[in-house]
């Protein structure tokens, strides 16, 4: 049997390329004309970012540029000191997505915490501190900031350890278990000229960004009402939050200053006087110290009146509703760490209406730690300074105080 040769077809250098990259875009499932795409669909670079043009009509709901993370080296470097519950399971896990920081170094008690978190986050053991060596972060130069997750009374010794290092400062909320801890606090990152951020995760949700920017537009008119209620069922009576020498004080100062300072961020406007009245079931084992139940009333300049809940003693409660002169917003699950659901309740052509806003949901802790990375890297103000922890500080105290009266106080 005989075979004829066929001559084969003489490829250049460039014809080669030219085929392996079609091979490749049909490869890929994208058809051979991708390389001839429109400029709308192609994008381009801006400003060092990748972006779209819009591709909708303008009735569409508006589109937002996806803004691409920073080169690693550019980020903001954190140090996280204390390794509880927080940190392992909302902080550290949230730097995955955050765009402008990234984890440098961990601070801790436990060295066997320091070894298997530093290894489940790629940190070496140069990179690792107990707390007698928590003076060595000066000389790191990738910490930019320090993010201080331990016991509220504690934060005040090393929020000025941190600011003495020359370091920024993010501090958990609540910023302390008094308003003299918060005044040397505040005073001792000003002497330093360093930063210092109280992390209220909620001022950075969207769901809350969303609600306030509305009731601010003043679109449903002005703000008569507004409740609030932050609760749930504290267990063992040995944790630090029911310890006051720790905490300063019960569900108020944990998850009652939600509602407070939501409260005050959504009016724009401070309080004019307050009542309040606390309450702890007797003999309950969890409430030696510590205060139960809070319920409190704020009146505003404006004359709006808030109404707010919180207790460590009932099934989980969590929910915020704002309510205007043409309208309601309500907002479902407003404290925890995720499932806020905002909805507007109006009146449309005679009938009672409720719309649910769709607002896309991000993680709250990877939004705070990029807003405190993006006030370093560009010199601003934080949105929740020290000062801001301060005012919460203060007007916990005035409740505690109205409380303990039974009358109302005037601010």
């Amino acid at each position: 049997m005989h075979f004829s040769r066929v001559p084969l077809p003489v490829f250049t250098r460039r014809r080669a390329l030219q085929v392996s990259a079609g091979s490749l875009l049909l490869a890929a499932g994208a058809p051979a004309a991708a390389a001839d795409a429109s400029p709308v669909d192609r994008g381009g670079v801006r400003e060092g970012e990748v972006r779209f043009p819009a591709i909708l009509k303008s009735n569409e709901a508006g589109e937002q540029d996806a803004e691409g993370p920073l080169p690693d080296d550019q980020r903001v470097g954190f140090a996280v000191v204390a390794l509880g519950r927080l940190s392992v399971e909302q902080i550290l896990p949230a730097f995955a997505q955050s765009k402008k920081a990234k984890l440098a170094a961990l601070v801790s008690g436990s060295p066997a915490k320091l070894q298997v978190l530093g290894r489940q986050y790629g940190l070496g053991d140069d990179q690792l501190f107990t707390y007698d060596e928590f003076e060595k972060l000066a000389s790191i130069e990738a910490v930019r900031v320090i993010y201080i997750v331990l016991p509220n009374a504690l934060h005040k010794e090393f929020v000025l350890r941190s600011a003495a290092l020359g370091k920024h400062v993010l501090c958990e909320k609540p910023m302390a278990t008094n308003s003299a801890d918060a005044e040397a606090m505040i005073a001792a990152c000003k002497d330093k000229n360093v930063k210092l951020m109280i992390a209220y995760r909620c001022r950075y949700q969207p769901h809350h960004k969303e609600l306030i920017r509305r009731v601010q537009s003043r679109e449903y008119g002005p703000v008569k009402l507004i409740e609030a209620v932050n609760a749930q069922n504290q267990g063992d009576p040995s944790q630090w939050r029911l310890q006051k020498a720790l905490s300063g004080g019960g569900s108020l100062p944990d998850i009652g200053l939600y509602c407070l300072n939501a409260t005050r961020a959504t009016m724009g406007e401070e309080p004019v006087n307050i009542q309040a009245v606390t309450n702890s079931t007797p003999n309950d084992p969890r409430f030696r110290e510590v205060e139960e139940s809070v319920a409190w009333t704020m009146r505003f300049p404006s004359g709006a009146l808030a109404a707010l809940l919180t207790s460590y003693g009932t099934h989980r409660a969590s929910r915020m509703a704002v309510h205007m002169d043409e309208a309601s917003l309500i907002l479902d699950h407003a404290f925890p760490y995720k499932g806020q659901r905002l909805t507007l309740v109006r009146a449309v052509d005679g009938l009672e209406t409720e719309t649910v806003i769709d607002v896309p949901a991000k993680d709250q802790f990877a939004l705070e730690i990029d807003h405190m990375a993006d006030c370093v890297l560009n010199n601003r103000a934080p949105t929740t300074p020290g000062e801001e922890g301060l005012r919460d500080m203060r007007l916990m105290a005035d409740i505690y105080q109205a409380a303990e009266s039974g009358a109302r106080l005037k601010l």
